[in-house]
């Protein structure tokens, strides 16, 4: 699914228009952004947890060359599922 076939399908379920739901879409993400910027996580029961994990440096080989070489340190968002998705998708 893509976003705008999420965002008609949603659209469709509120009974609102696709630019609502194109505009609530935007501001969601925004502040999922924003909270995971912050180092927070977000928890909506039953669905799941975003949160942000940190990745330590590293040692990596390019494919090609076989050359060593050295990845950095990163922040990196991670989704963990609630029990009501996992139970609605088994």
């Amino acid at each position: 699914m893509k976003k705008a076939d999420f965002i008609k399908s949603v659209a469709e379920q509120a009974d609102v228009s696709q630019t609502t739901a194109a505009a609530c879409f935007d501001a969601m993400v925004d502040t999922v952004t924003g909270c995971l910027k912050e180092g927070d996580s977000l928890t909506f029961v039953g669905f799941g947890t975003f949160s942000v994990k940190h990745r330590a440096a590293r040692k990596g080989r390019n494919p090609r060359t076989g050359e060593s070489i050295d990845i950095k340190a990163a922040n990196v968002p991670s989704f963990k599922a609630g029990k009501a998705l996992k139970e609605a998708l088994n």
